[in-house]
């Protein structure tokens, strides 16, 4: 029998890249001041110093999420050891808004087709979420603040890229963002195990937003409660849901091929 070839792991610090990551004091002051996207920043819980209470305020005032964090869970996120009581999770690209995203299915002359997520925390998920939607041609994505996985290198790398081709907005509030598209005359379509509408026998075309649920508890009820349409995916087997990630690829190409 052939020896098996030796298998070659990478460096430490390949394995340990986190581009991603801003860590210590500094660096997140010049990321925010430099206007950098930034999905949250996580800080020492119980420190009370004045430059991490700089840094947390001038974080909310930018509508980016801060979190208290015990030392624990920092050296544990940390790459470079040094993280002075603060990292900071950098966005990949920026973030636009709904009103972007419906700009868009109007600049190419088609009836909005956007999805929305749900909290959904995996950024594998997210990041599979995002390839689907980019390869039917939806005009954006849309995730919350909170509880969300957010567009970190991770998700970007699930994607296979598609993040870089597809408007992605994150919102602090789905329900409104449902009104706003609403408003917009677009429909909105749940994904739920015990929707009252069959997948294969529901009309997905038109101007649409397809909700999908978080991979735990599905969609929230006040989401669940906005929603148009309830859509179920059948199932024939003994497990009784989909990954959220698989369930929004077999609604989203159920929709393409309605769409034509």
């Amino acid at each position: 029998m052939e020896p098996k070839e030796k298998r070659e792991l990478p460096e430490p610090e390949e394995q340990d890249e986190r581009e991603d990551l801003i860590e210590g004091r500094n660096a997140v002051i010049e990321a925010l001041r430099a206007g950098r996207p930034i999905d949250k920043i996580y800080i020492q819980k119980g420190e009370t110093d004045k430059t991490l209470g700089h840094i947390a305020s001038t974080a909310k005032d930018a509508g980016i999420v801060v979190v208290d964090a015990d030392r624990r869970k920092l050296d544990f996120m940390s790459r470079t050891h040094a993280h002075q009581g603060v990292i900071a999770l950098a966005a990949i690209k920026d973030y636009c808004s709904v009103s972007d995203i419906l700009a868009i299915a109007k600049e190419r002359n088609e009836p909005p087709f956007i999805v929305m997520c749900d909290e959904i925390s995996d950024p594998h998920n997210l990041g599979a979420v995002i390839r689907s939607a980019e390869c039917v041609g939806a005009h954006g994505v849309i995730i919350p603040k909170r509880r969300s996985a957010g567009l970190t290198s991770i998700v970007e790398k699930t994607s296979a890229g598609a993040v870089e081709h597809i408007a992605v907005a994150r919102v602090a509030n789905l329900a409104s963002a449902i009104e706003e598209l609403k408003a917009a005359g677009v429909w909105v379509y749940g994904t739920a195990a015990d929707g009252a509408n069959p997948l294969w026998k529901t009309d997905l075309t038109g101007p649409a937003c397809f909700v999908i649920g978080s991979e735990g508890a599905g969609m929230g009820r006040l989401v669940r409660e906005k929603c148009d349409f309830l859509v179920s995916i059948p199932m024939k087997g003994k497990v009784s849901s989909l990954n959220a990630s698989a369930a929004a690829a077999v609604l989203l190409y159920e929709a393409l091929r309605q769409r034509g």
